[in-house]
């Protein structure tokens, strides 16, 4: 009998600790059925024993169960059983785990005395009340010994500590059993009823193959609810750390390396030490993935991060993002070590390695900031990466230490920025013209809109420098939108005047690339009723070939439009005569570098005849640019020129002002404007 009792309770007590297992820190609906699982588990346990252990008893009559007392006892055996756990579950409070086990013990000893009440035999039972009383301190103090050796198993190998926790609580509540049976003196007693119980065989198999089957499903289920949480846990942790790594180069990301640098602060602020940072950036990395490709890119970023491994000091070193990457010098961090280590970076980095059977070098420029002298916390990767911009700017391939003047510079342009886009906002930019002139007669035939900025405090801010801000800064396609509509609204007020003015206008890369560009000038077009041979678009050679296959599609939708199409700056790229042919261009523009030599230069003047050479072949207007002096007027009229533009007839002036010149002949010299410009006009045509 005990050895059969103790096998069943040692199941059911490891099946119960296993679903107690981290009861306090579950969610409230998984803890609710972890409690109710381990409470059947231990009344389940209880009932078979006890039924088994009677099976073996040799009495002189045949047992039968009630079916009703019998369920009434199990189930208040899982009710005492669940109040037990609950409170002996509650961390931190070693009172609750004592009343809980108490509980426990006197619901074993009840629940045993109920499932032998069931079977009411005759003529009574008269328990022994000291055996009852021995009973209730075995299980107390069994129970309170295995829950003190299992919480004490969790900080060791909880599985085998389990099982001993288990043994100890089978093993107490067994003993609490035997005092019990011993207690009901069943021996002496002459029989029990049979009709309307179940009998003992029925009970017995129900014992022996159901309370086992139903301990093996609440095992099954702990067993697979913390397999899943073992594994969900290990995933979290795995995405963590991956969150906190660079999936690329397996270096820490810039958020754990600004963790790991503010500890590095905390430790040089209470050491009075010094830390350098440096900020590495790639010089033509962005070359290297156009002709290599990416993956070729990416093979190049994992060795550079293995290089840069190797010279820093472990968890030193981080990417940043793209090609950048973050070296930390914690301690002793002076001028010298700085510029020593950076020149090491610059030696390793600069030795060719191997990709893909190809040798592939790379250089880089390093911004070196020291903490504090270049500023605090806050401020020492925008120092470092000010210097790093000034390492490039200056050729790359080399290491620069942070100077003031250097963010100074920054906050400069920031400031220029904002006020751009205020003044794109409150309508502060204004469109200048200047004249086109037809070499031939001399007679002014169009304008190219030029954007102005009369800046309130800076007074009037130079075209290249808030263009080139535009274009950095992504403001270049608001400020093209907002020409292309001022364009189309002027020539429809210079029409509504009696002028009838062609313009050309600038069009960037960043608005070939916008895809609703076409759109945007057939709208302006058609909101001003502008006919488009008015407008003609104006895109450098340089942009042009940038992307061919972008460009082409877009200037055939222009010139669907019915918009002409000029190719600027021609001379300075690398375009090719077939590439020329499939563009349906109408003019291009000679580049005024050719123009300022024409004088003096045998080559200039070699190179523009050439090119208005090319464009007579090409069926192409020819316009000259910049030309200032009455000799470069005279040699681009002898090449053949089509049209000149230049201060030798006109600076950019307003609106009104090329108004009243045409109007009124109020202007810098006397120079005649093409009759054609002036006759009667209907709305939509040129």
């Amino acid at each position: 009998m005990a050895l059969v009792g103790v096998l069943m309770m040692l199941l059911a007590a490891y099946v119960a600790l296993d679903l107690a297992r981290g009861l306090a820190a579950c969610p409230q609906g998984e803890r609710w059925f972890r409690l109710l699982g381990g409470a059947l588990a231990l009344a389940t346990g209880l009932w078979g024993a006890q039924i088994l252990g009677l099976s073996y008893r040799i009495l002189p009559y045949p047992l039968a169960y009630h079916p009703a007392l019998t369920f009434a006892a199990w189930l208040a055996a899982v009710v005492f059983m669940a109040l037990g756990l609950a409170l002996a579950g509650r961390p931190g409070r070693p009172i609750d785990t004592l009343m809980g086990c108490a509980v426990v013990a006197g619901g074993m000893v009840l629940t045993e005395m109920g499932f032998l009440l069931s079977l009411s035999p005759s003529p009574g039972i008269a328990w022994t009340w000291l055996w009852v009383g021995l009973a209730l301190p075995i299980a107390w103090g069994g129970s309170s010994l295995a829950l003190w050796v299992f919480t004490g198993g969790k900080r060791r190998d909880h599985q085998h500590w389990q099982a001993l926790s288990a043994l100890l609580l089978a093993v107490s509540l067994v003993a609490s059993q035997a005092l019990i049976l011993k207690s009901a003196g069943l021996e002496h007693q002459t029989g029990v009823p049979l009709d309307g119980r179940v009998a003992s065989g029925t009970v017995e198999a129900l014992a022996s193959v159901g309370s086992v089957v139903l301990l093996v499903m609440l095992w099954v289920v702990s067993y697979m609810d913390t397999r899943m949480k073992a594994s969900l846990q290990t995933a979290r942790a795995e995405m963590q750390s991956q969150s906190l790594r660079d999936p690329l180069t397996e270096l820490p990301n810039r958020q754990i390396f600004e963790g790991m640098l503010a500890q590095a602060f905390k430790r040089a602020d209470a050491t009075n030490a010094k830390l350098g940072l440096l900020l590495i950036n790639l010089d033509g990395f962005k070359g290297i993935n156009e002709t290599l490709g990416h993956r070729t890119g990416d093979r190049l970023l994992r060795e550079v991060a293995s290089r840069l491994r190797s010279l820093a000091q472990p968890h030193m070193v981080a990417r940043q993002g793209a090609d950048e990457f973050l070296m930390l010098i914690p301690n002793d961090a002076d001028a010298k070590v700085a510029a020593e280590l950076a020149a090491s970076v610059l030696v390793s980095l600069g030795k060719p390695c191997l990709l893909d059977g190809r040798e592939a070098s790379v250089t880089c420029s390093i911004g070196i900031a020291l903490y504090p002298d270049d500023g605090g916390a806050s401020a020492l990767i925008a120092h470092a990466d000010a210097a790093m911009r000034f390492a490039k700017s200056s050729g790359g391939a080399a290491y620069c230490f942070f100077e003031t003047r250097m963010v100074d510079g920054f906050r400069d342009q920031a400031e220029v920025l904002r006020d751009l886009r205020r003044a794109l906002a409150q309508g502060e930019l204004e469109l200048f013209y200047q004249p086109k002139i037809h070499a031939p007669t001399g007679e002014i035939t169009g304008a190219e809109a030029l954007m102005r900025w009369q800046h309130p405090r800076r007074g009037m801010v130079n075209p290249v420098e808030f263009i080139v801000l535009a274009e950095r800064f992504g403001l270049i396609c608001q400020l093209g939108n907002w020409l292309i509509d001022e364009v189309c609204r002027q020539i429809r007020a210079w029409r509504d005047a009696g002028l009838r003015m062609r313009v050309a206008i600038n069009l960037s890369v960043h608005q070939l690339r916008q895809s609703d560009l076409v759109d945007r000038i057939a709208r302006a077009l058609h909101d001003n009723d502008v006919n488009p041979g008015l407008i003609t678009c104006e895109i450098t050679e340089t942009v042009a070939m940038e992307d061919t296959d972008t460009t082409i599609r877009v200037f055939h939708q222009l010139a669907k439009l019915g918009v002409s199409i000029s190719i600027d700056d021609f001379g300075t790229g690398h375009s090719s005569l077939s590439y020329l042919r499939k563009l349906p261009a109408s003019e291009l523009k000679i580049d005024r570098s050719f123009v300022l030599d024409l004088e003096t230069s045998e080559d200039a003047r070699k190179v523009a005849a050439a090119v208005i050479n090319l464009a007579k072949s090409l069926d192409l207007k020819v316009v000259a640019e910049g030309v200032e002096t009455e000799g470069q007027n005279r040699i681009l009229r002898e090449f053949g020129c089509d049209q000149l533009q230049g201060y030798l007839f006109a600076k950019p002036m307003s609106a009104k002002a090329l108004a009243l010149w045409a109007m009124d002949d109020v202007g810098p010299r006397t120079m005649n404007f093409r009759d054609s410009l002036f006759k009667a006009t209907q709305p939509g045509q040129p």
